[in-house]
């Protein structure tokens, strides 16, 4: 049975905040897997696929427990409002697992995190590229005593790159991912689609993933199909404008660059070029911000580090299990 549950949080907003979310529990005993979508409200290829994975799912095929949340950040969603919680202007994803004393977005990250994240056993946060971001497909995981797992799960997905975030510098800290190794649960986050579009190609990549990683953990019936080449990248470089200025992108997402290669510009309004934006070091271009109007300070790319050899083999016969207890 699919259970339809909102989780109520009275203390946000006028009339308090829900959260709709689907509740299935196998008739087996199983993980719980708990997938999250629209963690960033105008992400919507990850948002529909969280939806159509639902609408296509059979309950029989279910061991353990799966929780479904397609819209986490429900105010963004209906405002429209790219990366950030509209009553307080905080990127939802930098600060889980949130402070029930804190601003609007920590204490709905502390809601969504102590009553539907803590307790699985793994977690999956679906993303996309929001309304002014291209990129290209990958995955995130952090360096924790549960990576292990946790890649395992990334390399499930099958997307074609992953991305491994160093404790020691977190360029993205206070995600769900980081929050939930940090509380010794495997997770990823998992990236298609670009720019609020509603790209079947995307949201097929997320209900692919999405279903062989569940498979491959025990909480759908099946076997997971066999390991895919993925480029690993070790951290990444995220760069910014210090003032702002028009962007013009030198080379599309999944491009790999050279260290000193020009990756674009920024000029004044007149056309002016007052930057020339270098690669730091040899990596692949995974997403860019792709309107041209960009503030100071603002979010030009992420170029993820090349890892030589990392390339996984596809071995015919080989499959991933985590089992239960990881």
């Amino acid at each position: 049975m699919i259970a339809r549950h909102v989780l109520e949080i009275p203390e946000l907003g006028t009339e308090g905040l829900q959260i709709p979310y689907f509740d299935i529990r196998g008739r087996r005993d199983g993980p719980q897997l708990t997938v999250l979508a629209g963690v960033h409200g105008a992400e919507y290829a990850s948002i529909s696929a969280a939806r159509e994975f639902v609408a296509a799912l059979d309950p029989k095929a279910v061991s353990g427990r799966l929780i479904v949340v397609p819209v986490v950040n429900v105010p963004a969603f209906w405002s429209r409002s790219a990366f950030v919680v509209p009553a307080d202007g905080k990127n939802l994803n930098r600060n889980f697992p949130g402070d029930p004393e804190g601003s609007f977005s920590q204490v709905l990250a502390h809601r969504v995190f102590s009553s539907l994240v803590l307790g699985s056993d793994y977690l999956l946060d679906m993303h996309a590229g929001d309304l002014v971001e291209s990129l290209e497909p990958f995955t995130i995981f952090e360096e924790s005593a549960v990576e292990s797992a946790s890649r395992e799960l990334a390399t499930a997905y099958g997307l074609a790159h992953q991305v491994r975030q160093p404790a020691a510098v977190r360029t993205v800290a206070g995600s769900t991912c980081a929050a939930a190794a940090d509380a010794g649960i495997p997770a990823i986050i998992a990236e298609s689609g670009q720019n609020g579009l509603m790209e079947q190609s995307a949201i097929a990549l997320h209900l692919a993933g999405l279903g062989n990683l569940a498979r491959t953990v025990g909480v759908l019936d099946g076997d997971p199909w066999p390991v895919r080449a993925v480029q690993h990248h070790e951290g990444w470089h995220w760069l910014r404008t210090d003032r702002a200025g028009w962007w013009q992108p030198a080379v599309p997402t999944g491009t790999s660059v050279a260290a000193g290669e020009l990756l674009g510009t920024v000029s004044d309004v007149w056309g002016d070029v007052f930057a020339e934006v270098l690669a730091p070091e040899a990596g692949t271009l995974l997403f860019l911000t792709s309107s041209p109007a960009v503030e100071a300070d603002g979010l030009l790319l992420g170029l993820a580090r090349d890892t030589p050899g990392s390339a996984l083999p596809a071995p015919p016969d080989s499959s991933i299990n985590l089992g239960h207890g990881a």
